[in-house]
């Protein structure tokens, strides 16, 4: 994104790919090979005017998305953590920890079941597990109980 100024010789008025008005203000953006009134230029998501808020916008399937928002939904690579494939922007998608996953694959390490949202699992060192297969963790009489450890071993819940 370039915040320009118009420069004191005159140039053929540019239309706003926001909402296709002339450009007539002192200043205008340019992303996404796009001139923008910098009032135009938002966030899909959060409605802020992105020429406010910094001096770089994302765009995905079809979204300009704010760098908060890109992460919220895509992660920091728009990456799939656990295959490293692109997560398509109309995609669900499962979190942990800050990370993306496709649905398919948010599975534990040990079964391969597929975890759904409800789900209890454990995450541990960037790997996912079932409640039932959590590292450290003994089946005694059908009950999880947890070997004496110094580890700390975070429990979370899929939502």
């Amino acid at each position: 994104m370039v915040n320009s100024q118009a420069s004191g010789v005159p140039s053929a008025p540019r239309s706003c790919a926001g909402c296709g008005g002339k450009i007539a203000d002192r200043f205008l953006l340019f992303s996404m090979e796009r001139y923008w009134h910098t009032r135009c230029l938002k966030c899909s998501c959060c409605q802020a005017q992105l020429g406010d808020i910094g001096t770089s916008c994302y765009s995905k399937g079809g979204m300009i998305l704010c760098r908060s928002d890109y992460i919220r939904l895509f992660g920091h690579s728009g990456a799939c953590s656990a295959c490293g494939q692109s997560i398509p922007a109309n995609e669900m998608v499962m979190r942990a920890q800050g990370n993306a996953y496709h649905l398919k694959c948010f599975s534990c390490a040990t079964c391969r079941n597929r975890l759904m949202p409800g789900d209890r699992f454990h995450y541990i060192n960037g790997t996912i597990f079932c409640e039932h297969d959590r590292p450290g963790a003994v089946l005694l009489n059908s009950h999880l109980l947890p070997l004496q450890s110094s580890s700390v071993l975070t429990d979370q819940k899929v939502c």
